[in-house]
């Protein structure tokens, strides 16, 4: 999850629900560009992260603080791999770019553990046969993935807060079309992307968050029970285009 620090408490939005604000970026995207298999691209991003399951995981910090996902342990292979296999359910494209989110996400790591060295090999074995079965060349599916990822950049920007103020730019990493993107906060409290890839001048987008007051908790059971009957709110986003600025 998601944890950010406020002044009466913490705001936690779920992985998922990130997730989901991933896909609302991704669905503004321009039609008239390359649409990159567009719905079941999607259907990818919306459910790249249900492996973060909050409500089962250890979700406390040695201090007894919400955990952040940026503190969390590594994700053991099997679990990695169960991830996969699940998105193969909906279908051979979901489950080549989860496949390869993963392998990005764990890529630095092969080095150091025989285990996910393995898995990444695995991985890159799958890849390619699902590819040659879609009739999709690594080049598109390169593509599609870093569109994929453009999006979950975006959002993870947005959810965590991290646009900085008076004006300035926070790059959000580059596109699929090989380009540099680049974000702001305007004058009047909307969020500038330059260049400006979707349809619609401007949008807004959204996301579901947790509020908590309690500082610390003793045990994951009570972390649970408080984001249950915690009370959740929409923060919006309008994001608009370098010509309306």
């Amino acid at each position: 999850m998601i944890v950010n620090l406020q002044s009466q408490g913490w705001e936690v939005i779920y992985h998922r629900a990130h997730a989901l604000l991933a896909a609302q970026i991704a669905g503004y995207w321009d039609v008239d560009q390359k649409s990159y298999r567009l719905y079941e691209t999607i259907a990818a991003i919306s459910h790249h992260d249900d492996l973060e399951k909050e409500w089962e995981d250890d979700q406390l910090t040695a201090a007894g603080a919400p955990l952040d996902f940026t503190l969390k342990q590594e994700t053991a292979p099997d679990q990695l791999q169960r991830h996969v296999e699940e998105a193969l359910y909906r279908g051979r494209w979901v489950a080549l770019l989860t496949s390869m989110h993963l392998c990005f996400l764990n890529q630095d790591k092969a080095s150091t553990s025989q285990d996910i060295a393995g898995f990444l090999t695995e991985q890159h074995r799958r890849q390619a046969a699902w590819r040659d079965q879609l009739d999709v060349s690594k080049e598109k599916a390169i593509a599609a993935y870093d569109f994929m990822r453009w999006c979950d950049r975006l959002s993870l920007i947005l959810c965590q807060r991290q646009v900085p103020s008076a004006g300035r730019t926070l790059e959000i990493t580059t596109g699929p079309d090989g380009q540099d993107y680049w974000i702001r906060q305007t004058e009047a409290g909307q969020y500038c992307i330059e260049p400006w890839p979707f349809t619609p001048d401007t949008l807004t987008v959204n996301v579901d968050a947790c509020y908590l007051s309690t500082l610390q908790f003793t045990s994951n059971d009570e972390l649970t029970s408080a984001l249950k009957s915690a009370p959740r709110q929409l923060i919006f986003w309008t994001l608009t285009s370098p010509s309306n600025d």
